[in-house]
């Protein structure tokens, strides 16, 4: 593994429909493998609850959210945390204008599914107007929508 710095505002940005997910980090070394993701996401409706072959942390710097992970929501705040362990239904929605906040996620896999989804499904469009489009990225990537 070798050192890396990256400056405010780079990385690959994967703009999707619940907010631009920027690349901040990937890591893989003999311990396993983790990404680092800053996540700005604008007011919209909570998304269908998903399911990810990844576990992740979410860690709010701006704003708040409404987080929904397997039937519970949790109200987070500036400084607050949500751990979403692999295989759990979650989602989350902004609470007001929009929200900022770091996504670590167990090994290489939510990278890679970001940019197919950005790459394939319209960011601009409701998704109830991409649905195709969308089960076709999550499919590919092991993710499903709960109860699909």
């Amino acid at each position: 593994m070798t050192t890396t710095h990256l400056p405010a505002g780079e990385g690959p940005h994967y703009p999707m429909i619940d907010g631009d997910h920027v690349l901040k980090a990937s890591v893989e070394d003999a311990c396993g493998a983790f990404e680092v993701f800053e996540v700005t996401a604008p007011a919209g409706p909570m998304a269908p609850p998903h399911v990810s072959p990844w576990s992740g942390v979410l860690f709010l710097l701006e704003g708040r959210i409404t987080s929904l992970v397997d039937g519970t929501e949790y109200a987070v705040e500036p400084g607050g945390l949500v751990v979403v362990p692999a295989g759990t239904p979650a989602t989350f929605e902004v609470v007001g204008e929009s929200a900022r906040f770091l996504a670590v996620t167990t090994g290489d896999g939510a990278g890679q599914f970001f940019a197919d989804f950005s790459r394939t499904v319209p960011a601009d469009r409701p998704a109830e107007a991409s649905l195709e489009a969308i089960l076709s990225v999550t499919a590919r990537h092991g993710v499903h929508l709960a109860g699909a």
